[in-house]
């Protein structure tokens, strides 16, 4: 769903931290549907114990919303996955406004990107577009090419009612719905069995 202050304004905030009050501007993509100020308000006050020294992984970055908020909150590091090249090149244009160092953006298919493990992160944002089996197919890579780890917090947010699919390795945190969206916390948990 596309938001429709985005469409009229171009504009997202950063809504707390040291980049509090800076806008993020972008050209107009109907494919963005930037997190509301509300839902991310709520995100971060869930994450507040979590964020600071973070590594944190965007799946579907768009804005870059969640992410830059995340720099601004103190998250050692922010790597944004983004599929259009517009919306890169508005990243990167927001990245060098902002003057932010410790920030990367990677113009690739998501799915493609997290076939090849790396270090894993301890807090990760999947916000892909509405209507689509991202999600599940996102946290499958994620656990099955380790890049999670016990602990790691990940955010889900989709369409209102959409059912989803999870590994038993994910305990629900916290949650909230709204006449819209439902948003996901969950934390990773390694099942240990005893033999």
């Amino acid at each position: 769903m596309y938001n429709s202050f985005f469409k009229k304004k171009g504009k997202v905030y950063i809504i707390s931290g040291k980049l509090k009050g800076r806008k993020l501007s972008f050209k107009d993509n109907f494919s963005i549907r930037p997190t509301t100020n509300r839902i991310k308000e709520t995100l971060f006050n869930w994450l507040s114990k979590y964020i600071q020294n973070a590594r944190c992984l965007d799946c579907f970055a768009g804005s870059g919303a969640l992410g830059l908020e995340a720099i601004s909150r103190y998250a050692k590091f922010v790597t944004l996955l983004e599929i259009n090249k517009k919306t890169v090149l508005s990243l990167i244009q927001n990245k060098k406004k902002l003057n932010i160092s410790n920030l990367e953006i990677i113009h690739t298919n998501t799915l493609d990107w997290l076939i090849k493990p790396k270090k894993p992160y301890d807090i990760i944002f999947i916000d892909p577009p509405y209507n689509t089996e991202l999600v599940e197919k996102t946290i499958i890579l994620l656990e099955k090419k380790n890049w999670i780890k016990n602990n790691s917090i990940i955010y889900i947010e989709v369409k209102r009612n959409q059912s989803l699919i999870i590994s038993h390795n994910f305990v629900l945190y916290k949650k909230k719905i709204t006449s819209q969206i439902a948003c996901y916390l969950y934390v990773f948990k390694i099942k240990k069995i005893n033999i």
